[in-house]
């Protein structure tokens, strides 16, 4: 169960659509782009730049994760979460959409032992936790969402990796521009939000936390930026 304190109109009328477009419209389009088969030029770029922000979210995290607790908050079809348990972790990934996690329970070798759910990554009930990465799952949220989403996390964990779209006027143009390619080639709604502002806000929302880093990862049409933070 959500903790009611944490609704928020917007935040669920997101969720929604997200989990409509990965279920219904895009679960097939995400397998193939998560895998090694051939997709298209746009999404190519998409996959390396998703595979660059990976590395770099991981290169945050110790190599020796034993003991350690681990939310994957948005999951998807599991990559990082692989890695992360393969490191030692012990860890919980969630993510909205049922079919994103059924490929993801399918991909996971047998030998390693992950707790995979579907729900809200807010949820109290997922316990507490040394790591939480969210990786490209807060690029679908406004900045007031985004800061809610950290503000719940900043309850059960000490460090929050994670990312956003950074507001840049090229990226505002790729995205208005992308409505003209086909739906196989479209991403769900994604916010840019100002690095800036961003930043003012964790200041005013979380003040015993620092930014650790800021980077961008631009790859094509991936243009997204990865944010450390910690108590």
């Amino acid at each position: 169960m959500m903790d009611s304190s944490l609704a928020s109109t917007s935040y669920q009328q997101s969720r929604t659509k997200l989990e409509t477009y990965f279920d219904k419209t895009a679960r097939k389009a995400w397998e193939d782009l998560t895998s090694d088969v051939p997709v298209s030029g746009i999404r190519a770029t998409v996959r390396a730049g998703r595979d660059t922000m990976r590395e770099l979210l991981l290169s945050t995290l110790p190599t020796d994760m034993h003991g350690m607790r681990l939310l994957d908050a948005g999951c998807g079809t599991g990559a990082l979460a692989m890695i992360a348990a393969q490191r030692g972790a012990e860890v919980v990934a969630i993510d909205v959409s049922h079919g994103l996690v059924e490929i993801a329970q399918k991909r996971t070798p047998s030998h390693l032992a992950i707790d995979w759910r579907v729900g809200d990554m807010r949820s109290h009930n997922l316990g507490v936790f040394d790591h939480v990465v969210a990786m490209d799952s807060l690029i679908h949220y406004d900045e007031n969402d985004i800061i809610g989403v950290l503000k719940a996390w900043s309850q059960r964990a000490s460090h929050v990796v994670f990312t956003f779209a950074p507001g840049t006027p090229l990226l505002r143009t790729m995205h208005f521009v992308g409505k003209a390619f086909p739906r196989g080639d479209r991403s769900p709604a994604i916010l840019p939000v100002s690095e800036a502002r961003l930043t003012q806000d964790i200041a005013l929302a979380l003040p015993e936390w620092k930014i650790d880093f800021t980077q961008r990862v631009s790859r094509g049409f991936y243009k997204s930026q990865a944010m450390g933070i910690s108590r």
